[in-house]
């Protein structure tokens, strides 16, 4: 599953180009806080495995308007680095990539 490059991201870690997006609308079920905030990972010139983070935090257009911070590129860097060290490899095309962030 390729990112869609309107309204990513570009981000280079460890030398390597990465796109990265947060959906700009909620789920039904992120509307109502019932599921997190979804990050979407994937190498910008090879792309394969999508890596998905699921953030410990609501979606930022929630519908009862919880708080929630906006996800920083250092953020997203660390996500990239934690997900290579437990074997995520990017370039190598098949399921996506499950990560629990913080």
């Amino acid at each position: 599953m390729a990112i869609l490059k309107k309204g990513s991201r570009r981000i280079v870690v460890d030398g390597h180009n990465f796109l990265w997006r947060v959906r700009h609308k909620p789920t039904y079920s992120q509307g109502f806080c019932w599921s997190s905030l979804i990050l979407s990972i994937q190498d910008a010139d090879v792309p394969g495995s999508t890596l998905v983070v699921a953030l410990h935090q609501p979606q930022m257009s929630n519908w009862l308007q919880r708080l929630s911070s906006p996800v920083l590129p250092s953020q997203v860097a660390d996500y990239v680095r934690r997900a290579i060290n437990l074997g995520w490899q990017p370039t190598q095309h098949g399921k996506p990539f499950l990560l629990k962030g913080d």
